[in-house]
């Protein structure tokens, strides 16, 4: 059996090849716990709750809470001498540019963590100071630090290109029994603050994700865990590199999702994903996710291959409010899975989304969701008089913010929304999505079978992928660039491992106009005019184009297809708003206007009458 489970921050989601699905309330305290009880759910009283499936491929949002509650170890930093504050430098971008008080996140390395030794190399990476012995003075800073150093991140300026002096530093730091995280096995792409910040989250994260994670490896013959990219990757090299992972949940979710809008007939959407906790997004074009070379999380930069999901604190959880100005104010904060919106019953005083939506009939009155019951209206209305809030405003705002976010994704790259299908999912996704198809001009709504738990289903379903980047050291000579996309190509192959015909790879390129300080990531340097100008609405045709960056990514499919899963149980019929469709695992709201049919596997198309 091959199973798939998503870890969020309400919900830990488990759905198995033969179509089986659980909702089990996840555990924050210890994530592992929640997945062996939704193997046990799903196992059922057949097997007496006992299953051990022979692939487990698991999605977790741990790495990406734990930078955000800023839960993670206590991390030394050793860099060359005189970058040791480039994490604090940081860009010259504020967070809000009219905010006098707006601080940039705390860096997670202080001050007096922070160590230098001498040695240097030019941009191209030659040596022009070795590394001498004074590389061991940082062992002896440690030894003396007050604080107890649990891993110590290793940044050396232009590692990114040779990373002969960095590993000097590592095998010292290592003989002393340090756990160390260098960069130029983390992020070897030039940018030295960005590629600081990715190696310093990476050490941060490992003694949080490592536990847990190799807990897990009892559960299942194989255990592979997803990356931010949307492949799965063994759950040892997931331990190692934590900052991997960050996005793991919504990468299943959005593959899932493509696939699905694709099987229907919708090569351009955007992913709608609404949890208890946040909403994500990303763009669809031509049938894939668009890709993104850095995500910020928490306000902190991490530069790794990724799908350019775009998140925000906008879930069915997401606490309601007034704030001290009397604004209502939906998010960021979450009443979670302990102790829950108002209406489960569980302890949770604070008025949230979903109390909103069951107040307003988006959610029946009767429903029992799985691990929570029946849920209490009378409660969801107490929380919201105490909080002097009316149902529809807090509808109205969270529905604001996430519109912003589609934007965010869809405007802001070049990409006409009303071109575009919303592919909703997750517990609240369908719930909210056709009044978001409709504020943004979109004719269509698509929700997959097993919409509450798709993330899982794209875990399970998910390829074995492995993703490469490398710093490009003469971005003005591209000469040796087809050598250098083979090598590299090469190597994500080796990695992915299996019969090499059944292993689909591809190279890009990070380009951009001589003299500008961001890049495009393009299938080649002739692609790049094009590129940008659907991006940034021009282009400077004859303009030197320099090379950054070269990407290599090896994928081998799982051998189950989203399209491929038994059908659901619950039977889709057509049907015409406004109506609420109570399915186990999500509710799907039907507004007036708007008309439900049954599409391609399994899928409920949502479209509004008049087209």
């Amino acid at each position: 059996m091959r199973v798939g489970v998503d870890t969020g921050g309400t919900f830990t989601d488990v759905v198995t090849d033969d179509g089986r699905i659980a909702k089990v309330p996840s555990v924050p305290s210890d994530p592992a716990l929640a997945v062996a009880d939704g193997l046990g759910a799903v196992a059922g009283e057949d097997t007496a709750g006992d299953i051990r499936p022979k692939v487990l491929a698991h999605g977790t949002t741990v790495a990406t809470n734990a930078v955000l509650e800023r839960r993670g170890a206590t991390v030394a930093l050793v860099t060359t001498a005189g970058l040791t504050d480039v994490i604090e430098i940081a860009r010259q971008d504020r967070p809000s540019l009219y905010e006098q008080w707006s601080d940039r996140p705390e860096p997670l390395v202080p001050r007096a963590l922070r160590f230098e030794v001498d040695g240097r190399l030019d941009p191209r990476g030659h040596e022009l100071e070795p590394v001498s012995a004074g590389a061991l003075a940082p062992l002896r800073e440690l030894a003396r630090a007050e604080a107890t150093v649990d891993c110590v991140a290793v940044c050396l300026l232009h590692a990114d290109l040779n990373p002969r002096h960095e590993q000097v530093v590592v095998d010292a730091l290592q003989g002393a029994g340090y756990d160390v995280t260098c960069s130029h096995l983390v992020s070897p792409q030039f940018r030295e603050y960005e590629r600081t910040v990715t190696t310093v989250v990476n050490a941060y994260l490992r003694p949080v994700c490592r536990s847990y994670l190799r807990r897990l490896s009892g559960l299942a013959d194989e255990v592979l865990v997803m990356t931010s990219a949307g492949g799965l990757i063994p759950v040892d090299d997931g331990a190692d590199l934590p900052a991997r992972i960050l996005l793991s949940g919504p990468a299943g979710g959005v593959r899932a999702a493509a696939a699905t809008a694709v099987a229907n007939g919708f090569a351009n959407a955007v992913t709608f994903d609404m949890g208890g906790t946040s909403t994500d997004v990303c763009l669809v074009l031509d049938g894939s996710p668009a890709p993104a070379g850095e995500r910020s999380v928490g306000g902190l930069p991490v530069r790794l291959p990724s799908l350019d999901v775009h998140t925000v604190g906008a879930g069915g959880g997401s606490i309601a409010r007034i704030d001290p100005g009397g604004a209502l104010v939906v998010g960021p904060a979450s009443a979670g899975a302990v102790p829950g919106p108002a209406c489960y019953r569980r302890g949770g005083r604070d008025a949230t989304v979903t109390d909103a939506d069951l107040i307003l009939g988006r959610i029946p009155p009767d429903i029992e969701l799985a691990g929570i019951g029946r849920l209490d209206r009378a409660a969801a209305r107490a929380a919201l008089e105490d909080a002097s809030l009316d149902a529809a405003g807090v509808v109205a705002v969270v529905e604001s913010a996430m519109e912003q976010a589609v934007r965010h994704v869809s405007v802001a790259r070049g990409v006409d929304p009303a071109d575009l299908v919303l592919v909703a999912f997750g517990g609240a996704g369908p719930l909210h999505a056709c009044a978001l198809a409709e504020s943004l001009g979109m004719s269509a709504v698509v929700v997959p079978p097993r919409a509450g738990v798709l993330s899982a289903v794209g875990l399970l379903c998910g390829p074995r992928q492995h993703d490469v980047v490398r710093s490009w050291p003469t971005p003005d000579d591209h000469d040796g660039l087809a050598a250098a996309r083979a090598a590299l190509a090469w190597e994500a192959n080796v990695a992915v491992g299996g019969d090499p015909a059944s292993i689909v790879t591809t190279t890009a390129l990070d380009c951009r106009y001589a003299g500008q300080s961001h890049e495009l990531q393009v299938a080649s340097v002739d692609a790049f005019d094009e590129e940008h100008h659907r991006r940034n609405g021009y282009a400077r045709p004859g303009t030197p184009v320099e090379v950054v960056a070269v990407r290599a990514s090896a994928s081998r499919a799982a051998p189950i297809a989203v399209t491929d899963l038994p059908a659901p149980a619950v039977e889709r019929r057509a049907c015409v708003g406004p109506v609420v469709l109570a399915e186990p695992d999500c509710t799907i709201w039907v507004p007036e206007g708007w008309r439900a049919e049954p599409g391609a596997a399994g899928a409920l198309v949502l479209r509004r009458v008049d087209h």
